[in-house]
């Protein structure tokens, strides 16, 4: 039985030689044959070329084309994010100028304590569409100072707060998506002279 096995795998590889064998030689014939025909008729042969030629530069002006086409395409779509990046946002904060107007038209029959509240609500919708487009408030009161984030702009001797932090807030800072926008403006405290 083991005899019979091994003699069909022989067969099949011998055939396939046999397959490979007779390619390379109809690949030849055929080469042959283009040979041939093209020595007999250069004309078509030369006419063959060309078509060729002329297909191939149109492809290329195709291309050429396409590629300038996205250029342009790329570049505007770059110029119409600089022009309306602000979109959003600024759609946010015309609610917050629409309160600010009506707080001021109706200030002359409102009583302080109802503009107190206005302007507290105001701020309040100011802050929150900050926050949305994170923009963080920097107010860095009672922190150890940090020139990255503080601008100092005087020094001050206190024994409430650690010598090096801030003691007050002159400005509040701001941060958009964690990148400064504006440092907060301080009084850094010193430890108070002895006596």
């Amino acid at each position: 039985m083991n005899g019979q096995a091994e003699r069909p795998e022989k067969d099949v590889v011998e055939v396939e030689e046999e397959k490979t064998v007779e390619e390379p030689e109809a690949e030849a014939a055929e080469g042959a044959a283009n040979e041939a025909a093209t020595e007999t008729d250069p004309q078509a042969a030369l006419a063959e070329a060309e078509a060729k030629a002329s297909e191939n530069w149109e492809r290329y002006v195709r291309a050429a084309a396409e590629v300038e086409n996205v250029r342009k395409r790329a570049t505007r779509d770059v110029e119409n994010a600089h022009k309306f990046a602000l979109e959003r946002f600024s759609k946010e904060l015309l609610a917050v100028r629409d309160t600010l107007e009506m707080g001021l038209e109706a200030s002359d029959k409102a009583s302080v304590d109802s503009l107190l509240e206005g302007s507290n609500a105001t701020l309040k919708l100011l802050s929150t569409t900050m926050q949305r487009f994170g923009i963080e408030v920097v107010d860095p009161e009672g922190e150890p100072f940090d020139p990255e984030y503080h601008d100092a702009i005087s020094v001050q001797p206190s024994a409430d707060v650690e010598p090096g932090s801030v003691l007050t807030v002159v400005q509040k800072g701001y941060s958009l998506n964690g990148r400064l926008l504006r440092p907060a403006m301080v009084i850094v405290a010193e430890a108070e002279a002895e006596s």
